[in-house]
């Protein structure tokens, strides 16, 4: 892990990864606990340090070897999902100290198979696309499954968040919009026409989603 100073480009830090795996995760940087931590899993771990010097927090050793998924906050907990060579789904609390693998786990699921797609946590639920073309939704703070459903033929694209609702977009292009809650709710059904395999973004009250052979903008 490397450190740059944004405005020289300088390098202010740099520390080995632990187990030395490839993994894929953008990390997260919160004030939480009164400090900034920086949340990665990856590598054999999930790891929170300073992002400011590069120094320990906490560290969860396992649960598997690599991870695509970013993390997600809800401002309790911290959620994870991986999927190589085993799959598994995971709420942390964040106040530890040190290595907290058996101590600050507030919940565990491993009968999901997400690998790709970040998952989202909107409203005390956490929903999770699975690589398969299954969609998940669990109670944030107890990991209790409220339902799963097939929503697409596959995800590749993470889930994105506006306005209570989930967008979650399959490879092949196809929409659907999702009000999470103890039952699925489907509000939206829409084809684009093209597969997409990229993340969508929203702003300005417009999505925005690269498809194939085209960039869609959608909204008023």
């Amino acid at each position: 892990l490397v450190a740059l100073d944004k405005e020289t480009g300088k390098e202010t830090w740099r520390i080995n990864r632990q187990h030395k795996i490839r993994s894929y995760v953008t990390p997260l940087i919160r004030e939480i606990d009164g400090r900034t931590q920086m949340v990665l899993s990856g590598s054999k771990h999930i790891l929170s340090l300073n992002p400011r010097d590069g120094s320990q927090h906490w560290v969860i050793q396992g649960p598997t070897e690599q991870y695509v998924a970013s993390m997600v906050f809800d401002g309790k907990l911290l959620f994870m999902a991986a999927g190589y060579p085993t799959y598994h789904v995971m709420a942390i609390r964040p106040d530890g100290r040190g290595d907290v693998t058996e101590s600050h786990v507030a919940w565990h699921e491993t009968k999901v198979a997400c690998y790709v797609p970040s998952p989202v946590v909107v409203n005390g639920y956490l929903v999770v696309a699975a690589d398969r073309g299954t969609v998940n939704c669990f109670a944030a703070d107890s990991g209790e499954r409220q339902w799963q459903e097939r929503l697409g033929n596959h995800f590749s694209a993470s889930l994105v968040t506006a306005a209570g609702l989930v967008y979650l977009v399959a490879d092949d292009g196809r929409t659907k919009v999702v009000r999470p809650g103890p039952k699925l709710e489907v509000v939206a059904d829409n084809p684009l026409g093209e597969f997409c395999f990229s993340s969508p973004a929203i702003a300005h009250n417009r999505i925005y989603i690269r498809g194939e052979k085209h960039l869609y903008c959608l909204g008023k």
